[in-house]
């Protein structure tokens, strides 16, 4: 009886599909075929798939065919082994399955077999396709930093550029688009205009994202604080920092002078000066007018000295340290969730943590039922072949795969269904002690404590405009409780305030 066989082609880009790649591929692989007197039962094509996965279309295919016809079949043919797989545990994952299957590999240029040389070969080889996959993603990452390092950009064009064309420079200017960002720096460089006001003007001019999206706040940030915009190439992860081969949009004097306005300062303070202990909001409070941060500074009167916060841009903002300070505290204390709705949520969110956890429980027992269910079940089949004799060896086989396939299934999900394992208790409480006096927690930590607290509790900052002090989000904690339906009579609003919205 003459060997039937599977044959199986692979690229792995859609680019390759356009050339002779999968025609050759099948060719040979036919051609091998007839000298060895083998019967092609079907022929598998995988156009632009990566081997260095199973989740390949074809291939899945491939394999229940197989599993339908392993009676039927019984070889794999690939032209070479790194097209039926790059990655040496991938490949003897497959090789088991077929294996299972009563079905052998064989590739048409390489001396592969069932004996001991051939199958040590096949490893080899395996071995080999996937020490080649590994250089060429190395050798890519090399290409990649050594033309980085030489100025050439290699990523995605940003917004405002085009990738050049090859053997000029690698960007080139988009001319609508750089000409908007190019106005933007300057607008910003002025010192007219907050980032609000500027990000609105942008979005009617038609600026957006390379997706259609208008320019989010902390997006128009991004863009005037990358570099790539005065021509630097810099990716930090691998230290580079070097001038780029195309030209920037801004020029490096307007690029620095942005930075400045960005970080509200000439000169890039030392931690010990951000986090001076007689200004703690310093740079964290923003100017309702301009959007730049406030310092601090002592100021000298009749025989005293003042600590004063103030705006460095505008000048429109000026406060009183322990006045601005006092409208900070009354901020938190607006904030503040009332105690008896800190233990109501702490509760809430015990029980529904208890209920996931039982329901983890009943999942796990379910499925911990299944899998003995199914072992039983496999049991009774053995025992109805093998002493039984009540069924057939075809009935037998089918059932068995079958039954195999669900038990491994159900041991899985019996795995997953377990808990996760936390002390929840001591989370809750650690919760309940932190928020139960925010502003004590404040004004009782050090001064680079009381930075961290801020940015925690206020994510997004706060303006003040010397009357007001505003702030448009809240820490998730207080932004969760907020939120939370279901408070008991008498707290209308769960935090005690209705939430401040920004100007």
């Amino acid at each position: 009886m003459n060997l039937r066989a599977v044959v199986y082609c692979r690229v792995s880009t859609k680019e390759q599909t356009q050339n002779l790649s999968l025609p050759t591929q099948r060719r040979e692989c036919e051609a091998y075929c007839r000298r060895e007197g083998i019967e092609v039962a079907r022929v598998f094509m995988e156009r632009g798939e990566s081997a260095k996965t199973a989740n390949r279309p074809e291939l899945q295919t491939m394999l229940a065919f197989c599993r339908e016809n392993k009676k039927r079949v019984q070889l794999v043919v690939v032209y070479n082994l790194s097209r039926f797989s790059r990655e040496s545990g991938a490949h003897h994952a497959l090789r088991g399955m077929f294996a299972g299957m009563g079905i052998a590999l064989r590739s048409v240029t390489e001396p592969i077999d069932e004996s001991p040389t051939g199958r040590l070969m096949e490893s080899f080889l395996a071995s080999i396709a996937q020490f080649d996959n590994d250089v060429k993603a190395e050798r890519t990452r090399v290409g990649m930093r050594t033309a980085l390092e030489a100025g050439r950009w290699t990523f995605q064009a940003p917004l405002g550029f085009h990738t050049g064309a090859r053997g000029g420079p690698s960007l080139v200017h988009d001319p609508e688009q750089a000409a908007l960002l190019r106005q933007a720096f300057e607008a910003f460089d002025s010192g007219r205009v907050t980032l609000a006001a500027l990000r609105e003007r942008l979005r009617r001019k038609g600026l957006a994202t390379r997706h259609g999206r208008p320019l989010a706040a902390q997006t128009l940030r991004t863009f005037l604080r990358n570099p790539i915009y005065c021509g630097r190439v810099e990716v930090p992860k691998w230290g580079i920092s070097v001038p780029g081969d195309f030209d920037g949009i801004v020029s490096p004097a307007l690029f620095a002078r942005v930075q400045a306005r960005l970080a509200g300062r000439a000169v890039v303070p030392t931690a010990r000066t951000r986090n001076h202990p007689d200004f703690p909001l310093r740079r964290f409070v923003r100017c309702g007018e301009c959007d730049r941060p406030l310092t601090g500074s002592w100021s000298k009167g009749r025989g005293a000295k003042y600590a004063y916060y103030h705006c460095p841009g505008c000048g429109a903002v000026r406060a009183k340290r322990d006045e601005l300070e006092a409208r900070f505290r009354d901020l938190l204390a607006r904030l503040q969730p009332r105690a008896e709705y800190l233990r109501l949520f702490a509760a809430v969110v015990m029980d529904q943590w208890r209920e996931r956890q039982k329901e983890s429980r009943v999942e796990r027992a379910r499925f911990t039922r299944q899998v003995e269910a199914l072992t039983q079940r496999l049991d009774d089949l053995d025992d109805a072949f093998l002493h039984a004799r009540s069924i057939d060896k075809l009935t037998y086989d089918r059932q068995r795969d079958r039954l195999r396939e669900k038990l491994g299934l159900a041991e899985v999900a019996a795995a997953e269904a377990t808990g996760e394992d936390m002390d929840i208790a001591a989370v809750l409480a650690f919760a309940e002690t932190a928020l139960a006096d925010v502003v004590r927690l404040w004004d009782t930590a050090p001064p680079d404590q009381k930075q961290r607290l801020q940015a925690v509790f206020f994510p997004e900052g706060v303006t003040f405009d010397g009357g007001n002090i505003r702030t448009g989000a809240t820490c998730l904690a207080f932004t969760q409780l907020a939120a939370c339906d279901g408070a008991p009579e008498g707290l209308a609003s769960p935090t005690g305030f209705e939430p401040v919205s920004p100007p």
